[in-house]
């Protein structure tokens, strides 16, 4: 195990560098956001609406195009097609890097729309696909959880940075970083080929140019076929191609609904927490940097320490509803929090909420083989992508409604009560989950 998570340090370093130069912004976009479209208030209808229609928009474009990246890293490898997002991900950043007005933060804005098409989920879903490459199913868990540790760990150094510098130097850092991530990865990453012999039946199989599926004719009155390689690893990924993974797996299609509710809920979180606590709480950059940053340590800790600690105890799909239940008493707590340090408090459930993604992948990993980890990664993304559609357009509007004069009644975190609905089901999904290996000796081949 040692020696494989060593082959994987170079993954782990793009990892960190890249989510380095994305979190390091993200204390302060809300201050720039507030600071160009309402300058001098604590409420923002038209920020909320604007970051809900980026996030809606993000999600459409990684619907489409995370799948089909992942499914060209099964043909093209994993390091080409990391770079395409990698890449695009640099150009918003140094935007504001040079300037924070307001025509400056348009152009960002437009141009961070349409970048994060590419780049929101295409990373993560690739990084997933290549640790699945090289680790066996046995002692995935544990290296999806160290995996989301090194992001949890970029995540509290993005954080801490931006609690340390200025504004406009926290943009020239992170643009820089982000170049370095893209440079390092084109250097040092190698492709690797997976080790079939690690992996059970899975439900999608790809074929040699020499393989052929014989059934037995007492049995059945399917001809022997003869498959191409191209019938099987060249085509793109298609929504029939989804569909077929949802019907042949019920194991897939509970981690699907699982993951699009767990999604919905991240989304609303991410559109609407950070101006709640401004206008609850008159949170600005440092209080937004102190919150991240307990909540960034308390997740690295988890995944870097517990879980592999825990998942040959505890499996993952118990490990997945402990992290959406206890995301669901999150929630509520910071919805009707009395005070400014409930918010601080709560932090400390993200030692069981950051369970959640990890548990998620590898359960979603072993349920198909070798050669199409990166489909399957891309479905899971596409579906959590999908989810981020919807969830600025329940949550933006329902965060301004009830942060306003208007609101039909005096409760400014029911938007939050309601992400915490949306893990609640997903948790009462979770616990149908199981996850057994597929044993069915006549699983469908994508033609």
């Amino acid at each position: 195990m040692e020696e494989k998570l060593t082959n994987l340090s170079h993954l782990f370093v793009t990892i960190f560098l890249s989510g380095l130069s994305n979190f390091m912004v993200f204390p302060v976009i809300t201050d720039v956001t507030m600071l160009a479209l309402c300058p001098g208030q604590d409420q923002c209808s038209l920020a909320i609406y604007l970051t809900g229609f980026q996030q809606a928009m993000t999600g459409i474009g990684s619907v489409v195009i995370t799948p089909i990246i992942g499914n060209l890293s099964d043909q093209y490898g994993r390091k080409a097609m990391l770079t395409i997002p990698l890449t695009v991900s640099i150009f918003p950043l140094a935007i504001l890097a040079y300037s924070s007005e307001t025509n400056f933060f348009y152009s960002y804005y437009v141009l961070r729309t349409l970048t994060a098409m590419v780049s929101e989920s295409s990373i993560q879903c690739l990084a997933f696909a290549y640790v699945a490459d090289n680790i066996s199913e046995r002692q995935r868990a544990s290296a999806f959880g160290i995996q989301s540790g090194i992001f949890s760990s970029s995540f509290v150094a993005g954080t801490l940075a931006a609690r340390l510098l200025s504004i406009s130097l926290t943009f020239q850092v992170a643009a820089l970083v982000s170049m370095v991530a893209t440079v390092y990865m084109r250097i040092f990453l190698k492709d690797r080929v997976s080790d079939n012999e690690n992996l059970s039946e899975p439900i999608l199989k790809s074929s040699g140019p020499e393989e052929n599926i014989h059934q037995d004719n007492a049995h059945t009155n399917n001809l022997t076929t003869r498959v191409s390689p191209v019938s099987s690893s060249k085509k793109i990924l298609t929504v029939g191609d989804l569909i077929c993974l949802l019907k042949r797996s019920s194991t897939f299609s509970q981690v699907s609904v699982v993951s699009f509710f767990n999604s919905l809920a991240e989304g609303g979180l991410l559109a609407s927490f950070m101006y709640y606590l401004k206008a609850r709480f008159h949170f600005s950059k440092n209080q937004y940097a102190d919150l991240l940053l307990l909540t960034g340590v308390a997740g690295m800790a988890s995944q870097l320490i517990f879980m592999p600690l825990l998942v040959p105890i505890i499996s993952e799909e118990k490990l997945l509803s402990i992290g959406l239940f206890m995301g669901f008493i999150n929630m509520l707590l910071c919805s009707i929090a009395w005070s400014n340090w409930v918010p601080y408090a709560s932090t400390a459930l993200t030692v069981f909420t950051v369970l959640v993604q990890p548990s998620l992948r590898s359960i979603t990993s072993k349920q198909v083989g070798p050669n199409e980890q990166g489909k399957a990664q891309g479905c899971i993304s596409s579906i959590s992508s999908f989810a981020n559609i919807i969830s600025p357009l329940i949550f933006s509007p329902l965060t301004a409604l009830f942060l306003s004069e208007e609101a039909p009644l005096k409760f400014p975190g029911f938007s939050i009560l309601c992400i915490g609905f949306a893990l609640l089901i997903g948790f009462i999904q979770s616990i149908m989950i199981k996850a057994s290996i597929q044993k069915n000796k006549s699983n469908t081949i994508l033609a």
